[in-house]
């Protein structure tokens, strides 16, 4: 695996675009990159290109002077995650907003003007996705600092990548004049959609157009001006959304009727695509949206024979293949050109050209309801994570890992009882009117019915093993009657 992305806390450029507010956008389902990418837990949440996850990576670009604490925009499954993602990353003091349902780019992005307006029209927002990679931070600083005294005078900036291949997986843009007084800065004569392979070939040597890397820089008010001359229904819809919005823990909760009547649009059809204020920056910035196994075999560091390993796997006589596993021994005899990914509950093989197509096997696993289309067999929630074990007629084994200082919430099943089985660390567990630790190799018995809590009140993981036996073992039968997370 590459090395983390060094932190730009030092990094002398982020003092010349005065006070930036980042914000992130956590959305979307990374199907390209199944099964290690699924909808319950997607790509950006993963450490695909570093040590990091992506999500982390993202956020440390925009840490220290010239820079405000981020916006972070993710839907309400993954707040626990990304909280504790952004907490490694070093982030202080992030909001994060959460949308009821997914409505694309344009609305969240639009709310999280809405919010930064209240306070001051004129703030420079840098939105980005969170699930990017870039590995020249420096150079990317430098391009902030024009792009921001673009949106100073009143543009919407994006960031266009010089090609470096004939990619059919990304958007263009074609580059118009330069723009006087913005040193660095071009007007964007037009956006190119997705291109096929000629199409492709013919823009990326033409000189004039470079990859859409869907960053964009503007005031908030040049947002929301410029949204409500192309796109007035999405504000319509999102204002009483924002203004209806309600705060619990550190997350803020868009009224969830208001919010479900905004239209779906990407910023780009809203707005970026048919404003006259559009400019662009060329830069040259390492960047790839890591948008199937191919980029990662791509950007990935190389044997001899041009293989990318990560994870326990053995080669033998393979060439030019992409294989990873996150747990089992995964030995690859005599391929070329492949992708092999194994996960503890899903296997993907095939040839590296078709990396696009990904999302065909994910539509055929939907289709036929299979959980691995949209979730893993780990589960993780905010005091930590699950994941079953082996599964039968009437019982179930899982392995629990709770964080120190964590607790699950006071709760009840009425078709299954449990029993668990401390492996390492101190649980503190309370069943109906009792209250006990439990050590390493200590157990205890939860009889149906009773009303039960686990906490870990030690300064390591506690792991135990929990076996569960009764008529259902569904997730959703639990009744909770207290919870630290505010679920119901």
């Amino acid at each position: 695996m590459n090395a983390p992305t060094p932190g730009p806390v030092s990094d002398p450029a982020a003092s010349a675009f005065g006070v930036v507010v980042p914000v992130l956008l956590s959305g979307g389902s990374g199907t390209r990159l199944w099964p290690v990418s699924r909808e319950s837990f997607p790509k950006q949440f993963w450490p695909l290109v570093s040590d990091r996850s992506m999500i982390e990576e993202t956020a440390r670009r925009a840490l220290g002077e010239g820079f405000a604490p981020p916006i972070v925009v993710c839907n309400q499954a993954h707040r626990f995650v990304v909280a504790e993602q952004l907490r490694r990353a070093g982030v202080v003091s992030p909001r994060i907003l959460l949308e009821p349902v997914g409505r694309n780019s344009a609305p969240a992005i639009a709310a999280a003007a809405l919010l930064v307006a209240e306070q001051d029209p004129d703030t420079v927002l840098w939105m980005m996705a969170a699930d990017a990679d870039i590995r020249d931070v420096p150079a990317l600083h430098r391009a902030l600092a024009a792009a921001a005294a673009a949106a100073r005078a009143g543009r919407i900036v994006t960031f266009g990548m010089r090609p470096t291949s004939a990619e059919t997986g990304y958007g263009y843009i074609e580059v118009g004049e330069p723009i006087a007084g913005l040193p660095g800065v071009h007007d964007l004569a037009r956006f190119v959609e997705k291109p096929d392979a000629a199409t492709a070939a013919k823009l990326s040597a033409s000189g004039r157009h470079l990859w859409n890397s869907g960053m964009f820089v503007f005031t908030a008010g040049t947002l929301l001006a410029e949204m409500e001359r192309h796109a007035p229904e999405v504000l319509l819809a999102l204002r009483p959304a924002v203004s209806g919005r309600s705060e619990d823990l550190d997350f803020i909760r868009l009224e969830p009727a208001a919010f479900g009547r905004v239209p779906s649009i990407s910023l780009d059809y809203a707005v970026a695509e048919r404003t006259d204020r559009a400019a662009v920056v060329p830069a040259d910035l390492g960047w790839s949206d890591v948008g199937s196994w191919g980029a990662l075999w791509d950007m990935g560091a190389k044997d001899a024979a041009g293989n990318v390993a990560v994870g326990d796997v053995l080669l033998e006589d393979a060439g030019n293949c992409y294989v990873r596993s996150d747990g089992m021994l995964t030995a690859v005899l005599g391929l070329q050109d492949a992708v092999l990914v194994v996960t503890d509950d899903a296997v993907l093989a095939m040839h590296r050209d078709r990396a696009q197509d990904v999302k065909r096997v994910v539509d055929r696993l939907r289709a036929a309801g299979r959980r691995e289309a949209v979730a893993h067999n780990r589960v993780y929630r905010p005091w930590g994570f699950y994941e079953s074990l082996i599964t039968g007629e009437r019982f179930q084994v899982k392995r629990i890992v709770v964080s120190p200082g964590q607790r699950l919430s006071l709760q009840q099943h009425f078709h299954r009882a449990e029993h668990w089985v401390v492996v390492s660390g101190t649980a503190l567990t309370t069943y109906d009117e009792t209250t006990k630790l439990v050590r390493e190799n200590e157990s205890v018995y939860l009889p149906l019915g009773c009303v039960h809590r686990l906490e870990n009140p030690g300064r390591i993981p506690l792991v135990l093993i929990e076996v569960q036996s009764g008529s259902y073992l569904g997730e959703d039968d639990i009744v909770r009657f207290a919870d630290t997370y505010g679920r119901e």
